[in-house]
């Protein structure tokens, strides 16, 4: 069988050398070169076309950002950033998943990694995920996008009273930002539900990519907070590193939602898990529920949703022609339980027309 062939791309030579090694330790795996900064990677990327490439956020002459954009314009290929634990390393991470990085992985102490091997599983995994996805990338760059409305329009104002009738569950892992910045932008402001959504990303990851996704929605988006009340009209974004569940109270004989994030043990080797919050969903919840598992590694989501669908909930899982990873969206279709099978570009309007036909509600 065919080595995956690996483009590394590092302004040091020491973080270049460590990443080859680490790559080159699996058997699967091969890198067949290395470049130096942005400019290098394009020529490379284009004359030996890698199945994935690793690539540098901070380098000079040009950096990772701008070439990425290159290359997703030119030669789309799997790209994998790899960038710092900082609020900046993070913002630029997040533009980077935008542009049409597949996914990431976080230096474990900056830009010149000297522990980089701490990291050297999560490595070699994503490396393997991500290769092939070349014409899931095509597609993804060739779909329609979801028109952005900015916040021109003025963000719905919330009643804190208003009753929460309906309850939208999103799981996502490898390729899950791009895939959100298609179904969230598209959602309107007067919405009459909450979306509680479930990324598997870093701590100070999540609170970027909700502020980046607040920034093109109409409706309001968050990281979620503990103790908060589950309002309509919000999306509440999982922090990295706390399983997000939920809470009911009872107030003047109306019940209430409430977010409860805990550091319990991670589930399935995540942390937050989707299956944990899907969970929490059917055992609390009490009115109309969707769940939409999209693209990202593994299963998580397939336990959760056999509960959900025990409270009549409708599931949507994201077709294979548009995942990055067809992981999470095939776990669930392998139950049998999944109601339809939607392309990405077609998941927001779709969720919305569920939401206006409920059935078993």
């Amino acid at each position: 069988m065919a080595k995956i062939k690996v483009l590394v791309v590092d302004d040091s030579a020491f973080m270049r050398k460590m990443i080859s090694d680490i790559i080159n330790s699996s058997p699967e795996l091969e890198v067949i070169a290395k470049a130096r900064d942005g400019k290098d990677a394009i020529s490379k990327a284009k004359e030996l076309q890698p199945d994935v490439i690793t690539m540098d956020i901070e380098m000079p002459e040009m950096d990772g950002l701008t070439a990425l954009k290159i290359i997703m314009q030119e030669n789309p290929l799997p790209v994998i950033m790899l960038s710092s634990l900082t609020r900046q390393g993070a913002e630029q991470t997040l533009k980077a998943l935008q542009l049409g990085a597949v996914d990431f992985i976080a230096k474990p102490s900056g830009q010149i990694s000297l522990d980089i091997e701490q990291v050297s599983d999560d490595i070699i995994k994503k490396v393997k995920a991500v290769a092939g996805t070349k014409q899931n990338l095509m597609n993804l760059n060739s779909s329609r996008k979801v028109p952005v409305p900015g916040k021109s329009i003025p963000a719905r104002t919330v009643k804190p009273n208003e009753t929460l009738n309906k309850l939208v569950l999103i799981g996502t892992s490898t390729g899950g930002p791009k895939a959100l910045y298609q179904v969230i932008p598209g959602l309107p402001a007067d919405i009459d539900a909450a979306f509680l959504v479930v990324q598997h990303m870093p701590p100070g990851f999540t609170r970027s990519l909700a502020d980046r996704l607040d920034s093109l929605s109409e409706i309001r988006v968050k990281e979620a907070e503990h103790g908060e009340k589950v309002l309509p009209g919000y999306v509440y974004i999982a922090p990295g590193d706390y399983h997000m569940m939920l809470n009911v109270q009872s107030r003047n004989k109306a019940k209430e939602l409430y977010i409860h994030l805990d550091k319990s043990l991670p589930r399935g080797g995540l942390r937050p898990a989707v299956d944990v919050l899907l969970e929490s969903a059917a055992e609390k919840y009490w009115g109309q529920m969707l769940c939409v598992i999209m693209t990202g590694m593994g299963y998580d989501g397939a336990a959760g949703i056999k509960k959900l669908k025990e409270r009549g909930a409708r599931i949507i899982a994201e077709d294979p022609s548009t995942c990055i990873v067809y992981g999470m969206p095939k776990a669930a279709v392998e139950t049998g339980l999944v109601d339809k099978i939607v392309p990405l570009p077609d998941i927001c309007e779709e969720i919305l027309k569920t939401l206006r036909n409920p059935i078993g509600y």
